[in-house]
């Protein structure tokens, strides 16, 4: 294993950890005081709130301390470019909503690219504790416990994962989206980060997305990867910069691509 790729990966782990509880301490203060949430709208008029912004800022200035040549994507704080080679891909908070609402199923990304590859992904949730990750060539992992796609050989048999489907209706893709729906054997809306986690650990089968940025997905692709499965846009090309996504554990990615293609 390449010593940079190693010592760049461990501290992922802390890192997320770390923006993680950050998060969280906002997140439980604004059981008693909404206030502490600060909700500000962005110009797509999607919700950010401080905890995003602090988490990732968080983020970046403990990584730059140990690596001050790398770049950096955020969802937060924009481009930031890399004399390494390497760049760290951050979502601060995936599942802003949900962290607004008090839902618990929200998480802090981290992927990390070489020369524009994926090779290893963090995914924390603070309210649960778990560690999802990911090092090429090392195996994926919840905490310390490797973690491996489904068997499931057909799509009557498989459970499938999206986020909403008022994504694929904003992108014209909704009567796609249902002809795979149909097709699979049970279907639970498990969404952003948590339904890729899933495929990973072979709770489930399938997670296929609209309208996602490479922040949110960076992670995963690299934690599904390793875990045995595939990840792909919907032409079928392993990329994290297209808005349409599909995660399966390999045996089943061929079968939904040509539903999604149709």
């Amino acid at each position: 294993m390449k010593p940079e790729w190693r010592s760049r990966y461990n501290l992922a782990v802390e890192a997320a950890r770390r923006g993680g509880d950050f998060a969280k301490t906002i997140y439980d203060a604004s059981f008693q005081d909404r206030a502490a949430l600060e909700v500000i709208r962005k110009a797509d008029d999607s919700p950010v709130t401080l905890a995003d912004r602090g988490a990732e800022q968080l983020i970046r200035t403990l990584i730059s301390k140990h690596f001050p040549g790398d770049g950096f994507l955020g969802e937060e704080f924009g481009d930031q470019p890399s004399s390494t080679g390497f760049r760290w891909i951050i979502d601060p908070i995936d599942g802003t909503k949900s962290f607004i609402r008090h839902v618990p199923i929200w998480g802090t990304l981290i992927g990390l690219e070489y020369q524009g590859e994926q090779i290893a992904g963090v995914v924390y949730i603070p309210v649960f504790r778990q560690m999802y990750r990911a090092l090429r060539g090392d195996g994926a992992y919840l905490d310390d416990i490797r973690i491996r796609v489904s068997d499931t050989p057909t799509l009557a048999e498989s459970i499938l994962c999206y986020s909403s489907i008022g994504w694929f209706s904003r992108a014209g893709r909704q009567e796609t989206f249902l002809k795979l729906y149909q097709q699979t054997g049970r279907q639970r809306g498990y969404g952003d980060f948590f339904g890729f986690v899933l495929v990973a650990q072979g709770a489930v089968d399938l997670m296929v997305e609209h309208g996602v940025n490479a922040w949110d997905v960076a992670a995963t692709k690299a934690i599904i990867d390793e875990a045995g499965g595939m990840f792909t846009d919907w032409d079928g090309t392993p990329t994290i910069h297209r808005p349409d996504v599909l995660a399966t554990n390999g045996k089943l990615h061929a079968p939904a691509l040509a539903l999604l293609k149709e």
